[in-house]
């Protein structure tokens, strides 16, 4: 709507209806033990896949790493509760795409046009 200078636009805030909604922390990694942790390592490998399909690379690595920290401290059963398709695509992508051998992120860049 075009409004002219000489009718300023008179705009009517309501901050009454702005709701803020508390933030639900998560348990430190340190707490968790048994299904607790097993449901945190699915919930961090299907964050970095859902990260992985919308093409942000950098998120992924980092959710990936959390999800591969608390992977490594589960025993062989508990392993064995984690689905098996989030045990190999957590695999997969970490030989693939996230090993030592690949440049970091960053640092492959080419120099631009001349």
């Amino acid at each position: 709507m075009y409004y002219a200078k000489s009718f300023p636009r008179r705009v009517s805030h309501n901050f009454s209806l702005v709701y803020t909604f508390p933030v639900k922390k998560r348990a430190p990694r340190e707490t968790l033990r048994g299904e607790a942790l097993i449901k945190e390592v699915n919930r961090r490998i299907r964050l970095a896949r859902s990260y992985w399909d919308a093409h942000r690379n950098s998120a992924c690595r980092t959710e990936r790493d959390r999800a591969l920290e608390l992977y490594n401290t589960l025993t062989k059963p508990e392993k064995e509760k984690i689905p098996q398709v989030l045990r190999v695509w957590l695999r997969y992508r970490s030989e693939k795409y996230f090993n030592e051998t690949r440049t970091p992120p960053g640092g492959g860049k080419r120099p631009g046009p001349r």
